[in-house]
């Protein structure tokens, strides 16, 4: 195997000790990721979504069969048919409720995807046009603390160039997804009108650049969460971004992306329940962030959490696991 990427020490350690799923696609990056893995004798098993949009949809799942049976890994498929609109967002939740639900049943510890260094700059470069501050400017990281998992991307150093040089020096097979290049989506445009061209001319400095960026947005978050399982205790800044910034890495991990109008509301009340199931409460000086529940609480409970202040939307939860 020539011209092996060069991951991360802390990637590496992970994937070394965790249980790895594979998000597989039968496309470039994710066969490339697959053969480095196995090159660097890295344990995992793979998973693929056949959404039956393309004729080779097929050809892909049957080459992932045929790969996982050649090196005697587990292949989990899932084959599911879409509707046309919102096909972007309904595939992404699709996919990865497929994944979790893998990883559940059979306790795997990370989740592994093949997003590259371009992918992060096609993020950095829509955030940017919609209008965003650092943090969200830096989009990915190598490793997320997800609520029953970890999600490790190797290859988020990684252009796509050396992606593709990888491929052909080794002669991989893979696909080429048609999709990939339909404008109708602004990814593409992004991808096709932007962050390609600009990444194969500066790859190096945007790597950098990408480096500074998560190490100034690490300054902007909350460090000293406390957690009691699920339910989650940052502490209140005087500035609301940073506080909601804290909360959106928080929910984030429990599940769910927020929207600029679930923003609005956590703010604007303080005391509110997101997507029906997570709990979101200030008080002077703590933010708390739980799953709801419905728990009929003793009234010795219900004393002690007003005295120590703690709001009445989280202290169900809190019930439920003391």
């Amino acid at each position: 195997m020539q011209q092996l990427p060069k991951l991360s020490s802390s990637v590496l350690e992970e994937l070394k000790k965790g249980k790895n799923l594979l998000a597989f696609s039968a496309g470039s990056d994710s066969s490339a990721l697959f053969y480095i893995l196995k090159a660097l004798h890295v344990k995992f098993d793979i998973a693929l979504v056949n959404y039956q949009t393309r004729e080779q949809s097929l050809e892909e799942e049957k080459y992932a069969r045929e790969l996982a049976k050649e090196f005697n890994k587990e292949c989990f498929v899932f084959t599911c048919k879409l509707e046309k609109n919102n096909f972007e967002h309904n595939a992404r939740q699709t996919r990865y409720d497929f994944f979790k639900k893998i990883i559940s049943e059979y306790s795997y510890s990370t989740l592994l995807t093949a997003h590259h260094l371009n992918d992060k700059l096609e993020w950095f470069l829509m955030q940017f046009s919609r209008g965003a501050g650092c943090v969200e400017l830096g989009g990915m990281s190598k490793i997320e603390d997800e609520l029953e998992y970890k999600t490790i991307r190797p290859l988020l150093h990684v252009s796509k160039n050396e992606i593709t040089e990888f491929l052909h020096v080794n002669k991989i097979k893979h696909f080429i997804d048609s999709s990939n290049s339909d404008k109708k989506y602004f990814r593409n445009q992004i991808r096709e009108e932007f962050s390609d061209s600009f990444c194969s001319k500066y790859a190096s400095g945007i790597k950098k650049s990408f480096s500074y960026l998560e190490k100034d947005a690490q300054r902007l978050l909350p460090q000293d969460i406390e957690q009691i399982k699920d339910l989650y205790i940052l502490p209140r800044a005087s500035d609301d971004l940073i506080n909601i910034r804290g909360i959106d890495k928080v929910v984030k991990r429990l599940g769910v992306l927020l929207s600029s109008a679930m923003r609005d509301e956590i703010l604007r009340t303080k005391d509110c329940i997101i997507s029906s199931k997570i709990a979101i409460s200030f008080n002077d000086k703590k933010i708390y962030i739980c799953p709801v529940v419905d728990e009929v609480m003793d009234k010795k409970f219900k004393e002690k959490c007003r005295i120590e202040k703690i709001p009445s939307k989280i202290r169900p939860y809190l019930y439920s696991i003391s």
